[in-house]
């Protein structure tokens, strides 16, 4: 039996994604009870479709349970953020549920990189590159260089949640060979890297952050909760020069 939660989070997935939840119950801790509602996504992934998404962000969050306290409410879409901005995501989902805080990858991933004192970092998308170049903007904003960049150049959300583990280290592991970078980011929530990090952070010996990861890490950081062992990668041990284990669950 597990412990009373300690911690309340609601998060806001895309309609298209099958990968964020089922990675959520693996990096939360179990005491924390996590409330899903679902927003309306493109089938296809280009800066029109994220950003129209915008308009759908308050039904969605006001989808969640009225009745629960939410220490923090998560927007699950990292090129979406880019798009639509970190202020207008805060405002639409609090025009929905009373929270207090919100966040999404993209302010969970400048954290994470200054928890990790990263400040150069190869970018490796699943998207063709226009809409990978709203992000790296962004993140250059935000003090975060990106001089490396790779991507599958994928346009269908639905082929992204079945790009291979292997297909996933392999570009990785090339792109982080370059060069003239501290860390490796792996962008998307429906793009399935839990399993890869520890593989690639062995074979760069580099931190190696993805989009869900580091939204779990700062929803509980924020809801000030400790981090599951889960949480694969240098950053769930900061001061642990080696990755965690291989997780148990499907590639």
């Amino acid at each position: 039996m597990h412990d009373a939660p300690n911690a309340t989070l609601g998060l806001i997935v895309l309609q298209s994604d099958e990968t964020i939840e089922d990675d959520f119950r693996h990096l939360l801790p179990p005491t924390v009870r996590l409330h899903v509602s679902r927003v309306p996504s493109g089938e296809t992934v280009t800066p029109e479709t994220l950003a129209a998404m915008e308009g759908h962000l308050t039904a969605a969050t006001a989808l969640l349970p009225r009745a629960a306290r939410f220490d923090v409410i998560g927007y699950g879409c990292t090129s979406g953020t880019a798009q639509i901005g970190t202020a207008r995501i805060a405002e639409r989902v609090r025009a929905g549920a009373a929270c207090a805080a919100v966040t999404e990858p993209v302010s969970a991933l400048i954290a994470a990189c200054r928890a990790l004192g990263l400040a150069r970092i190869a970018f490796l998308s699943p998207y063709v590159e226009s809409v990978s170049a709203r992000l790296r903007a962004v993140l250059a904003a935000a003090g975060i260089d990106t001089p490396t960049f790779d991507s599958f150049d994928e346009p269908s959300e639905a082929a992204v949640a079945r790009l291979p583990t292997a297909a996933i280290i392999e570009r990785g592991r090339t792109l982080a060979a370059r060069g003239g970078v501290e860390g490796l980011f792996l962008s998307c929530t429906n793009l399935r890297t839990l399993n890869a990090i520890p593989e690639l952070e062995r074979l760069t010996g580099r931190p190696v952050l993805s989009s869900n990861q580091v939204l779990a890490w700062h929803m509980a950081s924020l809801a000030q909760v400790p981090s599951s062992h889960a949480l694969p990668g240098r950053l769930g041990d900061p001061d642990d020069p080696l990755p965690v284990g291989h997780l148990n669950r499907p590639s």
